[in-house]
């Protein structure tokens, strides 16, 4: 499986993850918020909406593109903080799905 395969499913499962835990559905941000030099933009926007807004429809035109895919991502991490407050399940799916995007990004397809 080429890493772009190997993306697309994981970010599958990443989006499936949101949906699962209510956190598809949330408030786009206004235009403005995505000019943020943040890191997750996270002067602007909650996570779930860069994850949503952002860094989904980016990935996807990276995979639909057959383009270089981002490497040295940490996503998991900062995800396992902000959830920190959300129910064992929508934690544990969210995250579970970014550290699969993160080792499919960082390993280059190889898992």
């Amino acid at each position: 499986m080429t890493q772009h395969q190997e993306l697309r499913e994981a970010l599958s499962n990443l989006e499936a993850a949101l949906q699962a835990a209510d956190l598809w559905t949330i408030v786009q941000p206004e235009a403005k918020a995505f000019e943020s030099t943040q890191p997750f933009c996270i002067d602007t926007m909650t996570l779930p909406q860069w994850l949503r807004f952002l860094l989904v429809p980016r990935l996807w035109s990276l995979i639909d593109a057959k383009a270089t895919l981002p490497t040295n991502s940490q996503i998991a991490p900062a995800a396992e903080v902000y959830m920190q407050d959300y129910s064992l399940g929508a934690r544990q799916s969210v995250v579970g799905a970014l550290q699969k995007l993160d080792r499919v990004m960082n390993e280059g397809g190889r898992s």
